[in-house]
């Protein structure tokens, strides 16, 4: 006999499992009185076993417990009727009065002859993660009682033109036609568009053009018949069949191979179908929602898009303006992102410093809302307390900052005297140098002085 197999026959090894267990674990009789509570268990409840063990369940107050009380006996836990309970979410009270937030799992524990014993029950923490989802749900709250229109972040003019042409689209069927730059969030706009119209509760499909070959694309737009191509290994629905009385979403169409133009011109003019591999002609009621980053009528003008489609998808064209040219929504967008950051990788980010901000305010933003979004996680990372500040910026918002291109060059001995006769006021340092705030914390940065 080896020393596991004579420990495991050792009745107090349970005792130890148990007591070792990261998730809370008791044993409740029949009657529901408590009869084991583990050391984990005693963490998450706040009790000692000492007061616990012995009293009913219910001193926990689960909202989960379903009690079955016939006239004239003592209720029972309704476990014991259907025998389990899995990954229930359940809300306990603490000694201390303190909700606590419980994952819960148990089962019915049964003697050698089947007969009912008690049940055993698992309990998971998750009070932290509770507590972030209403964080983010309050902040989602907020956000729309104020700035957030169906996922668009903005109080800048041009986005109230674009919320404004959004509800306008969204009255009618016409095909509709999104231009903007990447990572501007046209997708957003093309769901807000059917959120709004009256295919609302329709499907609602989304396909990229750019990402597939002609025969991909065709099989994913139009679906398949098995054996139809290797790899075609059974029957498929396409996402303008599965989109069929409601809206579909072709992102960068602009980048949508020729062969497939024509088919998908054919769809739109004659609103029938024909899966790859099958002749047999299914209607569809769908209501075309497109988006490109390129310049169609240039595209026409150089043969790489068709004309007639062209004028089959633009029926409506809406811009979506890109980052830079809302300025005055990058306050809200970055504390809005910084906040949910931080509350999903369970940081004490809370705000950014003037200076960070301003030099987010001077940059160009190429990527957009995306770009922004990225450098405020890596901020997230980078930042030591609960304020980001310019130091905790990406390099390249310093590297590439409008502000700091044409500006003179400031050695590290005259920065540093500037910087001893105003007492470290930045403010002062950038005016008596004749830069600006940003170019001080760029040549700050340079010389490892910030």
């Amino acid at each position: 006999m080896d020393k596991l197999e004579e420990f495991l026959k050792d009745p107090h090894f349970l005792i130890d499992i148990f007591e070792n267990m990261r998730d809370g674990l008791m044993v409740v009789d029949t009657e529901g009185n408590i009869r084991v509570f583990n050391k984990t268990a005693e963490e998450i409840t706040g009790y000692k076993r000492e007061e616990i063990i012995g009293k009913p369940c219910t001193v926990l107050d689960s909202d989960t417990c379903v009690v079955v009380a016939e006239a004239g006996t003592q209720g029972k836990c309704d476990v014991f009727n259907c025998g389990f309970m899995r990954n229930k979410k359940c809300r306990m009270r603490s000694v201390d009065g303190r909700p606590v937030y419980v994952l819960k799992n148990a089962v019915v524990l049964r003697d050698g002859s089947g007969e009912i014993v008690g049940a055993v029950e698992s309990l998971t923490d998750i009070t932290s993660l509770f507590m972030k989802e209403l964080e983010l749900e309050d902040l989602k709250k907020e956000l729309r009682e104020q700035y957030w229109f169906k996922g668009l972040l903005g109080k800048s003019a041009p986005m109230q033109k674009l919320y404004a042409q959004i509800r306008n689209a969204a009255e009618s069927e016409a095909p509709v036609l999104i231009y903007g730059e990447s990572g501007s969030g046209k997708n957003l706009v093309a769901r807000a568009i059917h959120s709004l119209s009256r295919r609302k509760e329709g499907p609602y499909m989304q396909v990229g053009c750019g990402s597939l070959n002609d025969q991909l694309l065709e099989s994913e737009l139009f679906g398949h018949k098995k054996g139809s191509f290797t790899g075609a290994v059974s029957d498929r629905k396409g996402r303008f069949e599965a989109a069929n009385r409601g809206s579909i979403f072709l992102d960068e169409i602009g980048d949508m191979p020729m062969v497939m133009q024509v088919k998908l011109l054919r769809v739109l003019e004659e609103k029938v179908l024909e899966r790859v591999g099958e002749q047999n002609p299914i209607q569809v009621d769908i209501r075309l929602i497109s988006a490109t980053n390129k310049d169609l009528s240039k595209l026409v003008s150089a043969g790489n898009f068709r004309e007639d489609l062209f004028y089959r998808v633009n029926s409506i064209t809406l811009r979506v303006p890109p980052l830079r040219e809302r300025v005055e929504d990058i306050p809200l967008i970055a504390l809005h992102y910084v906040k949910k950051i931080a509350v999903v990788n369970n940081k004490e980010v809370k705000r950014i410093s003037h200076d960070a901000m301003a030099i987010m305010g001077n940059y160009k933003w190429p990527g957009n809302v995306r770009q922004l979004i990225n450098a405020l996680e890596y901020c997230a990372v980078t930042c030591k307390g609960d304020t980001i500040e310019v130091s905790d910026l990406p390099d390249y918002l310093l590297h590439n900052d409008r502000a700091v291109a044409n500006e003179k060059h400031v050695g590290r001995e005259e920065l540093f005297l500037a910087l001893s006769q105003n007492k470290g006021n930045k403010t002062l340092t950038a005016k008596q140098l004749g830069i600006s705030r940003v170019t001080l914390w760029k040549r700050l940065k340079e010389s490892g002085m910030e």
